[in-house]
């Protein structure tokens, strides 16, 4: 794993794609990442006990497979996601600063530890 941040992790991917062929069309990278996105949503249910095998579940795995994807729309998009993570922290923090301090969690609980 990198020491570095988004912009290491887009060029590790890079080298990596490069090496193994190059990038898949990009309508196929939405299409995993439609694909991944489900996958994380499966592996909470599990956790939560709502669907069989929570055993299974290994949602750290499911996440890495979605910053992969974003990593590869995002190199062949030509995008920064560090560029775009500064942008979104701007904007939420802008507008969202108050709604976050005004939230309650949930009481932890069984049900509700992952």
């Amino acid at each position: 794993m990198s020491e570095g941040g988004l912009d290491d992790l887009q060029a590790q991917v890079d080298a990596w794609i490069r090496a193994h062929g190059g990038y898949w069309d990009e309508w196929a990278n939405l299409a995993r990442l439609a694909e991944e996105c489900g996958e994380v949503a499966a592996a909470f249910q599990r956790l939560r006990g709502f669907r069989p095998r929570p055993a299974e579940a290994d949602l750290a795995a499911e996440l890495g497979d979605v910053l992969w994807v974003l990593l590869v729309i995002a190199n062949q998009q030509g995008l920064s996601l560090a560029d775009a993570f500064e942008a979104t922290l701007a904007k939420v923090t802008a507008r969202d600063a108050a709604d976050w301090d005004r939230w309650t969690p949930p009481a932890e609980g069984p049900d509700t530890a992952l």
